[in-house]
């Protein structure tokens, strides 16, 4: 008997899962795929207010989402960051009035304390206005956060797992039937096909989007609540500038896109914004956005964003609470969490909306339900408490990269950034008393070892080259055909548990 059945193993699924293992709760997670397979991989990667939500006067959801980004950034200083944005002044768009007022609310909603306030550019003169055309004389400069954001997800299962949560992936919840106040379940492994039966008190439903059908289908629980699939696309170009600030940039339809450094040697332009309701495991970037994207920022760039620019793209499917805004991208991002069951009655709690930045306090919120549906057990403690990793000060990440550079001289500058960012303190884990290259086994390419891939698959849940090279890393924008064949092949004969890359 668990106390909580989690179904999704995205940002909430995780994030609920940790707070509420880290609470004294016994807990399973099941995600039918990967974890952070879904709608947590496919964001713009910000920890961000969302400076145009305040159009939409939901106040409410971007103080929280201010607040949150130094919490996250303290809590994950290894795979979160600050960044600067750069909003140029365009003619014919909101007026500069506008836009400074906003950013004064972005500045002061939500206690900023070690962000740097916003600033105004002569784009004449400073380095951003080098990439972009020349009739930009004017921009803004503010400040929100990059995060990576699949290994925030496997971050939170991770420490999860360690307080105690049972963290299932390739696990599908077939079947879920109320017994009086307890749920029996049935669970089937994906790989092998074999089933389990369990039984929990409560059941969180964050399917993302596929809430509504885990309802219907799985839990056979007649109301079916709303759920908006919102497709947003993205497409990662050769680095269009060197400046480490990101551009915000404004559209004549009243939308907007980012563009921004990316692993380095990239830029990632997006996002749209566009109804979907097709499969959400099958989404993909269409035509039509990838001309949207590259037109908008080629409104903006000196040099044109081509479609034989594009490297790689990557589409996923927001699930927003239905609020019967007219347009896509008016559609609310808040979350929405409703219980079902009477007295009596073993409690489901589904999750409608979100977004990534507000993940931790929609955690806490269910675990505010979850203690008037099954009973107190812990406080909350999530706030102060590091992802793992994240055990060092929070502006100490250069010296954290310097320290493992001193202590394997053999990584060189970009392979001791790149571990630290990914894996801050536990690079040490797979390290170990390595003196060379040679020590970590096998190299696939691009720095990543055997070594660190046994980590990946023996602590992160890796059970495919996909898994490692595009949610645990994002080495596929890097390695050849050939290298992604001989890891394939490596994890095929290591793993316990496989799953072909055809399936």
């Amino acid at each position: 008997m668990y106390d909580i059945l989690v179904i999704g193993g995205g940002v909430n699924g995780c994030g609920i899962a940790r707070d509420a293992a880290g609470r004294g709760y016994s807990v399973l997670l099941a995600e039918m795929n990967d974890l952070a397979s879904g709608t947590s991989s496919w964001s713009t990667k910000l920890i961000h207010g969302g400076l145009r939500y305040l159009e939409h006067y939901e106040f409410r959801l971007v103080r929280e989402a201010l607040i949150e980004r130094e919490v996250l950034w303290r809590n994950a200083p290894h795979i979160i960051w600050p960044m600067r944005f750069v909003l140029p002044h365009a003619q014919g768009l909101r007026p500069a009035w506008l836009i400074r007022l906003g950013l004064f609310l972005y500045d002061n909603l939500g206690g900023r304390r070690l962000l740097p306030p916003t600033g105004t550019l002569d784009m004449r003169s400073d380095p951003a206005g080098l990439p972009l055309k020349p009739g930009f004389a004017k921009a803004f400069e503010y400040s929100d956060c990059w995060v990576d954001d699949a290994r925030l997800v496997v971050l939170n299962a991770r420490d999860a797992a360690d307080r105690g949560a049972e963290i299932l992936t390739r696990t599908k919840v077939v079947r879920a039937v109320r017994d009086g106040d307890h749920w029996r379940v049935t669970l089937r492994d994906t790989i092998s096909g074999e089933t389990r039966d369990i039984t929990a008190r409560l059941i969180v439903n964050a399917a993302g989007p596929w809430v509504d059908r885990v309802i219907a289908d799985a839990l056979n629980v007649p109301e079916k609540h709303h759920v908006r699939l919102v497709q947003g696309s993205h497409i990662v170009v050769r680095r269009k500038f060197s400046d480490p600030r990101a551009y915000f940039f404004q559209n004549r339809d009243g939308r907007i896109i980012f563009a921004i450094p990316y692993e380095t040697d990239f830029t990632l332009i997006g996002t749209t914004d566009r109804d979907y309701t097709g499969e959400p495991g099958s989404a993909a970037i269409s035509q039509e956005e990838t001309d949207y994207l590259c037109a908008a920022a080629s409104e903006y760039f000196r040099e044109p964003v081509r479609r034989g620019d594009i490297v790689w793209t990557y589409s996923g499917v927001r699930p927003l609470y239905d609020d019967g805004a007219s347009k896509a991208q008016e559609a609310t991002r808040d979350y929405v969490l409703k219980s079902e069951g009477g007295p009596g009655q073993a409690p489901l709690v589904n999750i409608f909306g979100g977004k990534i930045t507000t993940y931790r306090r929609l955690a806490e919120s269910m675990l505010q339900k979850i203690e008037a549906l099954i009973g107190r057990k812990g406080s909350a403690w999530t706030a102060t408490a590091p992802l793992p990793g994240g055990d060092f000060p929070v502006e100490g990440f250069d010296k954290e990269a310097d320290r493992l550079l001193r202590d394997y001289p053999f990584l060189a500058s970009n392979g001791a950034r790149r571990l630290s960012r990914l894996y801050g303190t536990r690079a040490l884990s797979f390290l170990g008393n390595a003196n060379d290259a040679a020590d970590l086994g096998q190299v696939f390419g691009h720095g990543l070892t055997e070594a660190e891939v046994r980590y990946l698959m023996d602590q992160e849940w890796a059970l495919t080259a996909e898994d490692v090279l595009w949610r645990r890393t994002k080495l596929g924008l890097h390695l050849e055909e050939r290298q992604v064949a001989a890891l394939e092949y490596f994890i095929r004969t290591t793993a316990k548990r496989y799953r072909p890359a055809a399936e």
